[in-house]
């Protein structure tokens, strides 16, 4: 399993920053012509389609050790949340890391956030103890959806599109692979609030 990854020129942003690093560029988060040039160099390199486009296969290639990497921690909760935006708003994992470092986090304080197509993204390094369950995140990842409000973005209320169902179940299987014996909770199961807008506990006990 594959994140979705679709960079190309025009893209910015902290993953674009990434992908510059790796190609050994200086990382001012902008997917320029240069920064097309160097990943149509490095497709050439690695024998992929020669597009310019950082799809899931090239981000793969260039970072074989982030695509679902198994935790240096020990791992035995898997929370589920919700970002708490109005339905059909469309929010990243740029956004949440700058709600969080408005907050006094130093980064995002989830490991993976599903957008509302389905594209999952990666977060904080898994390796990291998150920032998202007070007293369950040295043990647990933190698994995030875009939604989980009414269109006011005040009302919970379960949001998430088909892709989104989908990609949280397929998440959460990798998951249960990765770490046997797990169990997966919604942030509601510790804290009082509607979050994750449905009741995750119920829904996954079976995968």
């Amino acid at each position: 399993m594959i994140m979705k990854i679709y960079l190309k020129f025009g893209s910015s942003g902290k993953m674009v920053e990434q992908l510059q690093k790796a190609l050994s560029l200086i990382p001012d988060g902008i997917f320029g012509r240069l920064t097309e040039e160097a990943v149509k160099e490095f497709q050439r390199q690695k024998g992929l389609t020669v597009d310019g486009i950082v799809g899931a296969a090239t981000w793969a290639a260039l970072f074989p050790q982030m695509v679902f990497k198994k935790s240096a921690r020990r791992i035995t909760e898997v929370i589920v949340h919700c970002s708490a935006t109005p339905e059909g708003k469309d929010y990243t994992v740029d956004d949440i890391t700058a709600w969080h470092k408005a907050r006094g986090f130093n980064t995002i304080g989830y490991h993976y956030v599903i957008y509302r197509d389905g594209g999952i993204y990666l977060g904080r390094d898994v390796d990291k103890v998150g920032a998202h369950c007070a007293g369950h995140n040295s043990n647990s990842i933190g698994i995030c959806y875009i939604g989980g409000c009414d269109k006011t973005g005040k009302t919970p209320k379960d949001t998430r599109t088909a892709a989104q169902k989908e990609s949280l179940i397929k998440l959460l299987k990798y998951m249960k692979q990765m770490y046997p014996g797990i169990e997966i909770y919604g942030h509601r199961n510790y804290a009082n609030k509607a979050c994750p807008s449905f009741d995750a506990r119920k829904e996954y006990k079976n995968l």
